[in-house]
């Protein structure tokens, strides 16, 4: 009875009544028979606690879980910190686990496949097992004599408990043979699964406590990688066994410590956890049945067990099929499931891949497999180094003596730093090894464990070679260290997962696709690799299981490895003058500033730091290898998971750190509805470049000569502004004095920011000046779609887009020179209001410009410096050059990409919408013989409200004469579509005004209120509907919002949409070098009312152009095109411009002959408003009055658009 009253009060007390914690941990070292009689007291521990539950129900003393609001102060754990988790968290919901399909009704028995192994240990248990079961019973019966209450139900319950003992022992052991007892403790147990499912909330989950749920998942998965099951499971029951952290334990968490122990083939650990699982109350998963068959084709269990186990599995309503369908596989686990599968079904074979609709693809026929191949193991060579090492394009200066000697000093610090910065990284692992699991445990350690020290070392050693001199963001740098380290944790998952090796596999097929030299093939890129993979059939599973780190751990782990940094690294005071005393001095500094009213941590260098490192003179730049564009086709976009890189983490949707919603709405989306999306992505991706050397050698030698602002190459910090010499002893000249040196300085910081950017562009293009390459993409949460590398590609300024050419060259047939022509008349912004005929007879007029511009382009007349885009200019002049004195134009190869615009095309997509005559006409949907330039077309409207006011006297607008000008209002006009308030359009007039030197700067508010006002009258009074459907939907997100519910929508094309916008709260990190604080996006926190109704028209009309573009892309590769877009500008080969146009104009009328608005309402009308009258909220009827009432379109026949020569142009 002792023992008994011992086991219930944990496992403490059952250290100190002589069962030791080993037990527990079933240590490896020992024998085989102490293991199994170690695993048996382990077991009849877990049946004492479904007992102890039963006992606490009828004694009547269930206490509801203790709420607790959530955490607002998060600290990083070490000796001196403790986290929340290890103080029970923030109880909130456990995780809504979805209802079993076509359950059976008898109570499933978690131990049916181990029967027949665990038989010869059950007849050594049956002893010790009654006693402890008759213990228990009697236990409970005295606790029903005391309790009060409801006699008739607890009587009632307690006779389930007063069994024989020999039914009652045979049931416990879980033997091979039935008894009439076994429903008894099964009703026990399922009694017990029902308390505490009752103790667990169903409603809707926190996304604090989907943080907290992560925060273990991803601890749990360090224990697998690491293969530590003895650890994983220890910490998993530290959760499991407190009934205030057990909600932090979902399904998947008991999933993976079973994966841990399916690796080791330890059946009798894998059932206990499976019973845990069902204890707690949870349906097991897919996942869960996949781990036990694992382990059973691992051991090689006897048939009976994995008939029992698969019937199980089909009683909870699954197909054995599911589990290769659904289930993600690392290293060799698919292989061991199929080998238990096919002990009961020896002819077993895998689910044949789905059928496939076929397309026909764009193909790179200039590239064969080969060189693919090779191409594909350079860039998995750069993924696998993580970091890559080039040369700087600025000039080397000549070494001197200074050069030499900080060269030198710098080579005999670095090695030094290294072992500081590991030493201190191997002391601080020690001191949290020390630490027991539980209280006092810093949960960062076994972060800290995934990847080899040097890894680590290396990995801060980088931020001491990009930390400029004016000193980084303490939060960007510990976000960046933390992604670095889970980025590298994640490829290092793939190798030991041997998802590297699939990928290879797979890819040697796939390029075949896109370098094929006949027929262009059937399959979309996702379709081939998809069939590529199912034809695979063993090996892993391409897609991890889903292992990413919460936001706020990410940073704790960052902050660690900072802290570590900027204590270890030091430099001798006396390096750059031997006066000074040779102590040791920090090399990194935290310091505060002030950015508006906000205190901010910075990490600054000191200044000896800095000057070493400027007399250096170093010349090469280290990048993350995810920043240099990829030397290979990037792997297809197959998923929300998979794609781009070969190996680098990449998400399919951008979000701010810390926001999970939008990777939720993705998952839950039917997989087909992402497929248009995803297969759009793919075709951008697909486009590849190449490097115009010509151009880019003209760029460097600007920048290596001081640089030209009007060119937008920026200068050194060596030509900033030197600060004035200090006055005298005034104090008005001093405080003049103090904001010029102020201004100077914010003066030179810019130009460094600048330069080094430029820096960047311009080295890692220099880096790829011989090499074909490839911009993987990805989209923002609207569909808006962006090149994954940052610093060099064709979104970027002037100076990048005009270093960029398609690799593949096609001829320029009859219309292409004069496609190119044209072309470069739209970036000089000369022939703006012209028909496309004048504008190209104009470039026939300036032909001897154009040739001059091209073959002197620093030494000419330099007519493309005087244009709106100088650089683009340029390599077009060179371009036309090249095929105009070729002997055959249309023959020439060209490989120069022509832009085609749209004219505003927000209002483009308003004027669609609303079927808006006057508007169509102002944005080019109707045909005209002349381009319509809606900004000259406003500007001209005002200047008629203006002189009506001041033919009666109105001051402001008599001083306004001669000053409206379409430069004056574009801005508004331009932004207005996309939500610009009159208070912004103030800003963006006055601001235009300003630049205006003769304008009085006494009428500057005046007179920018007045045109605000005007310009929105007149942009109402063009586009009638536009402004009633942008009322209707900011009326519609205002309601949405107040009800306490964010904005959400699905576009054309399928992708699930919700607006981010919600009133942050901010957690604060505790750290030992300052408090970060570190905003948390909580979906259970009130939505931003203001953001979200302001921000829905721009977006949705963001999701609309995104839908447009991707049509487009869809329908280009399809015909064989090369096409890629930045936003609302479309570039192709100068061959296929007419064809893309038509593509184009066809997928816009394809588009807005949808019902869209129609849609939209009747999307929002199901999601937010109760179709039961009765059920209705006051709110949900105010709500659904204002969806119902969709705006009225006007007469414009859309079919127009198909005519309209300059609606892309």
């Amino acid at each position: 009875m002792a023992l008994l009253r011992a086991a219930l009060l944990g496992p403490a007390r059952l250290r100190g009544a002589g069962i030791p914690w080993s037990v527990l941990r079933n240590y490896s070292s020992a024998s085989a028979k102490e293991k199994a009689r170690r695993s048996a007291v382990c077991e009849r521990t877990e049946l004492l606690e479904v007992l102890k539950a039963r006992v606490k129900q009828l004694q009547g003393s269930n206490v509801p879980e203790v709420t607790v609001n959530k955490a607002e102060l998060a600290p990083l754990v070490n000796a001196k910190y403790q986290d929340p988790l290890w103080k029970g968290g923030a109880p909130g919901p456990a995780e809504e686990q979805p209802a079993p399909r076509g359950r059976a009704e008898s109570p499933a028995q978690p131990s049916s496949w181990v029967e027949d192994l665990e038989a010869g240990v059950c007849t050594q248990q049956l002893k010790g097992e009654q006693k402890l079961s008759i213990a228990a019973s009697q236990l409970a019966v005295e606790a029903q004599a005391k309790t009060k209450g409801k006699a008739k139900t607890k009587a009632k319950a307690s006779k389930s408990l007063k069994k024989p003992k020999a039914k009652a022992d045979a049931a416990m052991s879980w033997g091979p043979t039935e008894s009439d007892s076994k429903p008894q403790v099964e009703a026990v147990k399922k009694e017990a699964k029902a308390q505490r499912s009752w103790r667990v909330p169903r409603d809707k989950e926190s996304n604090h406590h989907k943080i907290l749920q992560q925060t273990v998942q991803s601890s749990l998965e360090c224990f697998l990688f690491l293969q530590q099951p003895e650890e994983a499971e220890r910490f998993l029951l530290m959760y499991h066994k407190s009934h205030t952290k057990r909600h932090l334990l979902n399904v998947n968490a008991y999933n993976i410590v079973m994966r841990c122990w399916a690796r080791k083939g330890c059946l009798q650990r894998v059932h206990r956890l499976f019973y845990m699982l069902e204890s707690a109350g949870l349906q097991p998963s897919l996942d869960s049945y996949a781990a036990v068959l694992e382990c059973l084709g691992r051991s090689q269990a006897p048939a009976k067990a994995v008939r029992r186990c698969v019937k199980q599995l089909k009683n909870d309503g699954f197909v054995v099929d599911e589990l290769f369908q659904k289930c993600l596989f690392e290293e060799d686990e698919k292989e061991k499931v199929l080998k238990a599968i096919r002990t009961i079904k020896p002819k077993y074979q895998l689910p044949p891949p789905p059928r496939r609709k076929m397309y026909k693809s764009s193909l790179l026929r200039a590239f064969y497999s080969r060189e693919l191949q090779e191409r594909f193991q350079q860039q998995l060579e750069m993924e696998l180094n993580n970091t890559v090492t080039i040369k700087s394009v600025e000039s080397t200066k000549p070494l001197t003596p200074q050069a030499t000697k900080a060269r030198k000093l710098l080579d005999t610090l670095r090695p030094q730093w290294h072992d500081s910065i590991l030493q201190a990284l191997q002391k601080s692992k020690h001191n949290m090894s020390q630490l027991q699991m539980g209280l006092g445990y810093n949960i960062l350690y076994p972060y800290l464990c995934l990847l080899p020290d040097e890894e680590y070392v290396a990995i801060m050693l980088q931020v001491l070679n990009t930390l400029s001199p004016q000193g980084q963001s303490l939060v960007v740098l510990a976000r960046d260290l933390g992604f670095k380290v889970y980025n590298r944790y994640i490829t290092q998952r793939k190798l030991r997962g041997r998802q590297l090796g699939k990928v290879q596999e797979v890819y040697k097929s796939y390029i075949h696709l896109l370098a094929r030299d006949g027929q262009p093939h059937k399959c979309l890129p996702r379709e081939y690799w998809e069939k590529l993979v199912a034809e695979a059939g063993f090996g892993p599973s391409l897609n991890l299981k889903d292992c990413s780190w919460p936001y706020v751990l990410l940073m704790r782990l960052g902050m660690h490895l900072l802290e570590l940094l900027v204590q270890a690294v030091r430099v001798p005071r006396n390096s750059l003058n031997p006066r000074l005393e040779p102590r040791l001095i920090p090399v990194l500094y935290h310091v505060y500033s002030f950015r508006s009213s906000w205190q901010v941590g910075l990490i600054k260098p000191h200044p000896i730091f800095s000057q070493l490192v400027s007399d250096a003179a170093e010349t090469t730049l280290t990048f993350n290898s995810s920043v240099i564009p990829m030397l290979c086709p990037p792997v297809p976009w197959t998923s929300p998971r998979f794609g781009a890189f070969v190996l680098n983490d990449t998400r399919l949707m951008r979000f701010v750190d810390g926001a999970i919603q939008h990777q939720l709405l993705l998952e839950q989306c039917p997989p087909v509805n992402l497929h248009p999306v995803l297969d759009a992505l793919n075709q951008l991706g697909n486009c590849a470049w190449k490097v115009n050397q010509p151009v880019l050698d003209i760029i460097i030698s600007i920048f290596n000569d001081k640089g030209n602002e009007k060119l937008d190459i920026p200068p050194p910090v060596s030509e900033a502004p030197r600060p004035p010499a200090a006055p005298g002893n005034s104090a008005t000249g001093n405080k003049s004095h103090k904001q010029e040196l102020l201004l100077c300085k914010k003066k030179a910081a810019e130009m460094h920011s600048l330069r080094m950017d430029a820096l960047y562009k311009l080295s890692i293009a220099n880096f790829v000046r011989d090499k074909v390459f490839w911009f993987p993409h990805n989209m923002d949460f609207r569909g808006r779609t962006y090149p994954c590398p940052p610093y060099f590609n064709h979104l970027g300024n002037d100076v990048t887009r005009a270093i960029l050419l398609f690799a593949e060259g096609r001829p320029l047939g009859p219309k292409g020179l004069d496609w190119l022509k044209i072309h470069l008349i739209n970036l000089t912004g000369l022939k703006k209001k012209s028909a496309l005929k004048e504008r190209l007879d104009y470039a026939n007029e300036i032909m001897e410009e154009i040739l001059d511009s091209a073959d002197h382009p620093l030494t000419g007349r330099k007519w493309w410096m005087n244009t709106d885009e100088p650089w683009q200019a340029l390599a077009c002049c060179m371009e036309i050059a090249k095929a105009s004195r070729s002997p055959d134009p249309a023959a020439y190869i060209s490989h120069f990409p022509v832009h085609q615009d749209g004219s505003c095309n927000g209002l483009q997509h308003y004027a669609a919408l609303g079927r808006d005559l006057i508007g169509a006409v102002s944005v080019n949907l109707m045909p005209c013989g002349v381009p319509q330039d809606v900004y000259s077309t406003v500007a001209q409207q005002v200047e008629e409200f203006r002189k009506k006011d001041a033919e009666h006297g109105v001051k402001v607008a008599q001083v306004l004469q001669g000053f409206i000008s379409r430069k004056v209002v574009k801005q508004t006009v331009m932004t207005v579509v996309y939500g610009v308030t009159r208070y912004g359009g103030r800003l963006q007039i006055e601001k235009r005004l300003k630049e205006i030197d003769e304008f009085p700067e006494e009428y500057l508010w005046e007179a920018s209120d007045y045109l605000v006002k005007k310009v929105f009258n007149g942009i109402k009074e063009m586009f009638s509907a536009t402004r009633d459907i942008q009322k209707w939907l900011t009326e519609s997100a205002k309601l949405i919002a107040q009800s306490g519910q964010t904005v959400e929508w699905v576009t054309p094309l399928g992708l699930p949409i919700v607006q981010p916008y919600y009133r942050s709260k901010s957690t604060v990190l505790n750290c030992n070098m300052q408090a970060l604080s570190v905003k948390t996006f909580n979906s259970s926190q009130k939505p931003d009312t203001v953001k979200q109704k302001n921000a829905f028209p721009p977006n949705f009309i963001h999701s609309l152009d995104s839908t447009h573009m991707m049509l487009t892309a869809l329908h280009c590769l399809r015909q064989g095109l090369t096409f890629v877009s930045v936003h609302d500008c479309y570039w192709t080969h100068a061959l296929t411009v007419d064809v893309m146009n038509q593509i184009c104009r066809k997928q816009f009328v394809a588009l807005h002959s949808e019902k869209i608005l129609e849609d939209l309402s009747k999307f929002m009308l199901e999601k937010y408003c109760s179709p039961d009258r009765e059920m209705r909220a006051l709110w949900q009827s105010k709500l659904m009055e204002q969806l119902s009432s969709v705006p009225k379109t006007g007469k414009f026949n859309l079919r127009q658009v198909m005519n309209s020569t300059y609606f892309f142009s």
